[in-house]
């Protein structure tokens, strides 16, 4: 039998459209001729990369993909088994769901509120609903030195700047705050690992979602998989309030990605004109996984809104995403790149 094939995996944050990327994982756990070897992750990417690595080390593929089943069962009160994939077809289709949502009273009022009132203004009554689900991670196995590697990036809110914990710096309060909307989260206060200093963190996504520089160590691998929940493209412009507000926190949160999408390819150019020797800086081969035209008919209503159905579906839909890229592209890992991201900054 042929050695798996090593591969990075960079993990988008999009608050509770990760499901797609729990049903990615899901997928790609399956398949025998893939390892894993290093993980970074923002946001909801960090969570699913630490159920996947605290899984991987206590019993396996099986056990991480039990591990991404029992973290949103937790977020979304779901259990798999109520939504067969029969009963699937049947259910309303999410991004009805989605736009339902977003106009709805309760939502509308809700969000209101974020904009309104500030996280701080709830006192002692507050707490970060992640937490319970958080501390319940075997942190002994998602520290570990062991692979996968393992990434967090947040954003340090003095300087603006991301940070990149790793090993024993990953604790319960790293994941909180790569995860830290600040408008509806209060700053996560944790050790800066660059000073040491007790520092305010906000969501990693505004610096790094995620972070891909981790990933030029020369002992990991070349080909970085990049899982998408934030559609790059939108064809039709945004006309409403909300409409708008969701474009601008997709640019917001893609502007990191394309920032170092471009370096890499910058960086491609040179090596392959020989302006660069071969050798002295790594060459990286990026794929994507990701269903733009599903994530584009959501809002960001089930972003922030964990509704069991909708979760379902998008888990089912990251499964099927999966598939089609190991059908097309299962050879090209390890060989080539199939990220066309000449085109991509042309």
């Amino acid at each position: 039998m042929a050695k798996p094939v090593r591969i990075n995996l960079a993990l988008q944050g999009g608050g509770a459209h990760g499901a797609f990327t729990w049903g990615v994982l899901d997928r790609l756990l399956e398949e025998p001729e893939i390892e894993i070897a290093a993980i970074s992750g923002t946001s909801a990417g960090a969570l699913n990369g630490a159920a996947v690595k605290a899984g991987m080390l206590s019993g396996g593929t099986e056990a991480a993909k039990d591990n991404l089943d029992w973290v949103w069962e937790q977020i979304g009160a779901l259990k798999d088994e109520a939504f067969p994939e029969w009963i699937q077809a049947w259910l309303p289709q999410p991004e009805f769901i989605s736009k339902s949502l977003e106009y709805s009273l309760p939502y509308s009022l809700g969000d209101a509120m974020t904009r309104m009132i500030s996280p701080y203004a709830w006192g002692p009554l507050y707490q970060n609903p992640l937490e319970r689900i958080v501390e319940r991670l075997d942190f002994g196995k998602v520290c570990a030195h062991s692979e996968p590697e393992f990434f967090v990036c947040a954003t340090q809110v003095r300087d603006g700047k991301i940070r990149v914990f790793k090993g024993a710096e990953i604790t319960t309060q790293a994941i909180l705050a790569s995860a830290c909307l600040p408008t509806m989260f209060q700053a996560v206060e944790m050790k800066d690992p660059l000073n040491g200093n007790i520092e305010p963190f906000w969501d990693g996504g505004y610096t790094g979602n995620p972070a891909l520089f981790p990933f030029f160590e020369p002992h990991l691998p070349d080909d970085v998989v990049v899982v998408n929940i934030n559609p790059l493209l939108r064809d039709k412009t945004p006309v409403s309030p909300p409409e708008i507000q969701n474009r601008i926190n997709e640019i917001s949160f893609n502007s990191a990605l394309l920032r170092d999408l471009r370096a890499i390819e910058f960086v491609q150019r040179l090596l392959h004109s020989g302006a660069l020797q071969e050798g002295s800086m790594k060459d990286v081969r990026v794929h994507m996984i990701g269903d733009d035209a599903l994530m584009n008919s959501l809002s960001v209503a089930t972003k922030s809104v964990p509704v069991p159905t909708v979760l379902a579906q998008l888990k089912a839909a990251g499964r099927r995403a999966a598939g089609t890229f190991l059908e097309h592209h299962l050879s090209d890992l390890g060989a080539r790149q199939t990220a066309d991201l000449r085109a991509m900054f042309g």
